[in-house]
């Protein structure tokens, strides 16, 4: 087993830097997820520790082992790619046995290794198949097993699901999830799916433009997001931001409307002295037909029930408010509702930098 470090990284494809002094370690055993939009650099850092790219500048260290210079194959890392990359004249035993054989491995121990994967993987009846006679989970079944039968000190996975249906996605990521519990080896896990990331990971590092944002457990990156844009990646739906002032007590909007805000808010000298942010996440909002005390005023854009959950649409002072309320309430577009806000769970940002006011909040 052997745990993973990355200092500094920089990498770039022409004037283009992809990768801006990134760092991050992953613990022997644990699961990572590096998490963030297309393009922000996450899969290039992946190739990064796996040796299918070159970087700039920085450090990656293996088992306490630096990697820069070593080929692939040296780095005792196996790799499992978004479209499974089976050989499609192969047979399932032939694929997974395929990298055993090229090390020089012995009949009897090739075949033990990829009986083992096959069982793990519930593969056994399906070793004599060819890719084209499975189906997506199977196949990326197979594409695991091959990482598997090589016994390596690190996992890594570049976006394995994605090309799986919805269902099969939520199955296979317990599959995988469960493991990565029975193997214990140290696992990052690529994705722009962030509800995979929250459900599958230890630790989320999350990324935007070459750099690390923030890197914490899910829920603490859920509870207390460093800046805006972590808010807004992480949680579906997004967390609602509104910009506004401080006075008296209250957070006001554009329209004039005012949000009661706690004590060691208002007792917080330093947010009167900038333009802020408020955001709250969507579940943590009231939504009622009636005024109450503290309540504002919003105007229902639209409705949508999924049995459970009830998501609303709605705006206030110009901005968009989300709401989920588990229960089913159905209210017309254009209707107008009252919210009200939880107190406890505001966040205060930096209208100008993005970055968390208050994190104790």
């Amino acid at each position: 087993m052997a745990g993973v470090s990355v200092l500094n990284l920089i990498k770039s494809y022409g004037p283009v830097r992809v990768l801006q002094d990134v760092s991050f370690e992953a613990q022997d055993g644990e699961f990572i997820a590096l998490v963030g939009p297309s393009g922000c650099g996450k899969s290039t850092l992946l190739r990064s520790i796996a040796g299918l790219e070159t970087v700039d500048g920085g450090t990656i260290t293996i088992g306490g082992r630096v990697v820069n210079d070593l080929d692939p194959k040296e780095r005792d890392a196996s790799m499992v790619f978004q479209n499974y990359a089976l050989y499609p004249h192969m047979t399932v035993r032939q694929n997974m046995a395929f990298s055993l054989k090229l090390r020089g491995g012995g009949a009897s121990e090739i075949a033990s290794r990829v009986a083992e994967a096959a069982r793990i993987l519930g593969l056994d009846d399906y070793l004599d198949r060819y890719p084209r006679q499975l189906s997506g989970g199977q196949r990326q079944r197979v594409a695991m097993g091959r990482a598997i039968v090589r016994k390596p000190s690190v996992f890594l996975f570049d976006e394995p699901l994605s090309n799986l249906d919805a269902a099969l996605r939520v199955q296979m990521r317990s599959e995988i999830r469960s493991l990565h519990k029975r193997l214990g080896v140290t696992s990052i896990y690529v994705t722009h799916d962030q509800v995979e990331a929250m459900t599958m990971a230890d630790r989320i590092v999350v990324m935007q433009g070459g750099r690390v944002e923030q890197v914490g457990p899910p829920l603490r990156l859920y509870d207390k997001p460093c800046n805006t844009f972590v808010a807004t990646f992480i949680g579906s739906p997004a967390m609602n931001l509104v910009a506004g002032k401080l006075r008296n007590g209250q957070f006001i909007m554009s329209d004039g409307q005012g949000i009661p805000l706690p004590a060691k808010i208002t007792g917080n000298s330093e947010l009167d002295t900038r333009p802020v942010k408020l955001g709250i996440r969507p579940e943590h909002i009231g939504i009622s037909s009636k005024a109450v005390r503290g309540s504002i005023s919003a105007m229902v854009e639209s409705c949508e029930s999924t049995g459970n959950m009830t998501y609303f649409n709605c705006t206030v002072a110009g901005a968009t408010f989300n709401v989920t309320a588990p229960y089913r309430l159905i209210v017309e577009r254009g209707s107008l509702v009252a919210l009200t806000l939880d107190a406890q769970y505001l966040h205060f940002f930096d209208a100008d930098s993005g970055k968390q006011l208050i994190n104790e909040v």
